[in-house]
């Protein structure tokens, strides 16, 4: 978590003096893009195009070869086929650039990339259908496949052992529950992390390991319809949380995220389930965590956006579409309706998929 004089807040004017200087390219529009930590804005060119330019918050600024892995992990996709950003090269032919620049709390060093933009609206902004959610779970798994056969020679920065949103460091949240002092879901949460410990930690011996893309949620897929007015994935966003995982983590993330824009949330995770399933069946392990993992990952959404609405009240805005939208809500909803019921509507709907085809 970044601490509040992390975060970059650079001028229009500074953005326009980086684009010109590094890039050699003069801007014709630039605005705001919602971020966590980090600042992105949308930048249109004179000469043509239309980028993402994005500033990298100091802490994390201070890892380039995590953020280089992350970059090339991008442009592996993209040659894959996948709607994944690449970045563009700065005039001197480096994918980033470490800048000294002040954003009012004198001069720190922010990473900065340009990288292509994608069309598109976030699934956020849809109403999600089965056939949607579907394509959510099964582009995960695919996603996660294909990982399995990128080559870099500093994959072990992915280890990321203290990464407090990593589901593998679920016990990380303890000391960041006093962010949520006096909240009913404080003791549901700490319940939850014993169980972490108890249940899923054991069987993690038996998950199958792999390179998450960690935060594939409503707002970092994009999706445009078809000539059939069908909605179709048209952009994975933010690699910012990849780390080294497991499968079964990106399908937790994926439906614990999906479910927060549904008027139907428990029902989301079947379709996502069975989209996944369609690519990677599930070991019997991983069957028997997803709903824990699901629920450690509202957890840790809470949590953690709350220690950080204290850290950067200024961006309290955007940190509260995490902790103030129906999350909480369902986290208590599948709280109450208890494992045996939620594993019951979920692989059902699964099985339904399978028996179709």
């Amino acid at each position: 978590m970044a601490a509040r004089e992390s975060k970059p807040n650079l001028s229009h004017a500074q953005v326009s003096e980086l684009i010109s200087r590094l890039y050699c390219l003069t801007d014709s529009e630039i605005r705001p893009l919602p971020s966590f930590e980090d600042q992105n804005f949308f930048v249109s060119v004179s000469e043509g195009g239309e980028y993402v330019l994005k500033v990298v918050n100091s802490a994390d600024s201070q890892n380039p070869t995590l953020l280089e892995l992350q970059t090339h992990a991008m442009n592996f996709l993209h040659q894959k086929g996948f709607p994944a950003q690449t970045a563009i090269l700065t005039k001197t032919g480096n994918l980033m650039s470490l800048e000294e620049i002040d954003c009012g709390f004198g001069p720190q060093k922010y990473l900065v990339r340009l990288l292509t933009y994608l069309p598109g609206t976030t699934i956020a902004k849809i109403l999600s259908s089965p056939a949607i959610l579907y394509e959510v779970g099964k582009m995960a798994a695919t996603m996660d496949n294909v990982f399995q056969e990128m080559e870099h020679p500093n994959l072990g920065v992915l280890q990321r052992d203290n990464f407090s949103f990593g589901l593998a460091h679920v016990p990380l949240l303890e000391k960041y529950l006093p962010a949520i002092d006096g909240d009913p879901m404080q003791q549901v949460v700490s319940e939850i992390i014993t169980q972490f410990k108890a249940e899923a930690v054991p069987k993690m011996a038996s998950f199958r390991k792999c390179i998450n893309h960690g935060d594939f949620n409503d707002q970092n897929i994009l999706v445009m319809q078809d000539n059939q007015s069908r909605y179709k994935i048209s952009g994975i966003l933010d690699f910012g949380d990849m780390s080294s995982g497991y499968n079964i983590f990106e399908l937790a993330i994926a439906i614990m995220h999906m479910m927060i824009e549904s008027m139907t949330p428990v029902d989301v995770g079947g379709h996502i389930l069975a989209g996944y399933e369609s690519v990677f069946p599930l070991n019997e392990a991983e069957r028997d965590c997803l709903f824990l993992l699901v629920l450690c990952r509202f957890s840790q959404v809470l949590v953690l956006t709350r220690y950080a609405v204290l850290q950067q009240p200024e961006n309290e805005e955007y940190l509260a579409l995490w902790y103030s939208r129906p999350g909480i809500k369902y986290l208590s909803l599948l709280w109450e309706l208890g494992k045996h019921e939620v594993d019951r509507t979920w692989f059902e709907c699964a099985q339904k998929y399978r028996d179709q085809h």
